[in-house]
């Protein structure tokens, strides 16, 4: 495998952007560690959450480990503090993510598949959320979401939000009202994307039952099979934290390989 640190010039974002790669590199004499390369690739878009960045999947797991049997690249996009989203007042984080970082890094890296069968994303806490979205709005685009601890249910977060965060939270998504029914309500897009009629995303969700996120990911599962979807969820004892992390995203990367 190889691990590429890229340093590029978003037209999105209209600023210098970060993101880190891995990319399949066949190999016959790595020691330790089983390699495949084919002539195409799968892709997996892995985020991260509120307080992390782009480097934090290679710091806190085995990412490039868990990947080297399958073929699979993997994309690790720094989206600050976003929440994945087009900023009511801020970058378009949902617009460089899903459409121009996918293109950029297909005329990177020769090999990297655009198929829908062959991309995923997935993420952890805010990047469940932005999995989730990126998935559903372009459910023509990618075969399997996973969401591990997500913290889906922003309308909440803005409707909640103490006064000294209220800033913040507008900045992205405006007031909690103009959250429902639109392009960051992920129960609506889900129910959009099925009423589409094509090809809908597999979806894996987990989240500890020790973790304070556990309600949104169990609405999240069941508003998901009432639209139709392929969903697989669990539960099991943990807390928000990345020792589970770390096994979710084995268990994840084998649901994509299988769907």
């Amino acid at each position: 495998m190889a691990l590429i640190h890229m340093d590029f010039f978003s037209e999105a974002l209209g600023m210098c952007v970060n993101a880190d790669v891995i990319i399949p590199q066949k190999s016959s004499s790595l020691i330790g560690m089983k390699t495949e390369r084919g002539e195409t690739f799968k892709t997996l878009y892995l985020l991260h959450g509120l307080s992390d960045d782009h480097t934090i999947w290679q710091r806190r797991t085995s990412i490039e480990r868990y990947a080297s049997d399958k073929n699979l690249a993997v994309v690790m996009p720094n989206a600050h503090r976003s929440w994945y989203t087009d900023m009511k007042y801020g970058g378009a984080y949902m617009t460089y993510i899903t459409k121009e970082l996918p293109a950029i890094c297909r005329s990177f890296f020769k090999g990297m598949s655009d198929k829908r069968e062959d991309n995923f994303v997935a993420g952890l806490s805010m990047g469940g959320y932005g999995a989730l979205k990126m998935g559903l709005l372009n459910s023509d685009s990618f075969a399997g979401i996973a969401s591990f601890s997500g913290a889906i249910d922003v309308y909440r977060r803005v409707k909640e939000s103490p006064e000294h965060l209220k800033n913040y939270w507008e900045s992205i998504f405006g007031d909690a009202e103009s959250v429902k029914g639109s392009v960051n309500d992920i129960s609506h897009l889900a129910k959009t994307a099925a009423e589409k009629g094509g090809k809908l995303p597999a979806v894996y969700l987990w989240c500890g039952t020790e973790d304070s996120l556990i309600g949104e990911s169990r609405e999240a599962a069941k508003f998901l099979r009432e639209y139709g979807y392929d969903v697989r969820y669990s539960e099991g004892p943990g807390d928000h934290s990345w020792k589970y992390w770390d096994e979710q995203i084995v268990k994840a990367i084998d649901f994509f390989m299988s769907v």
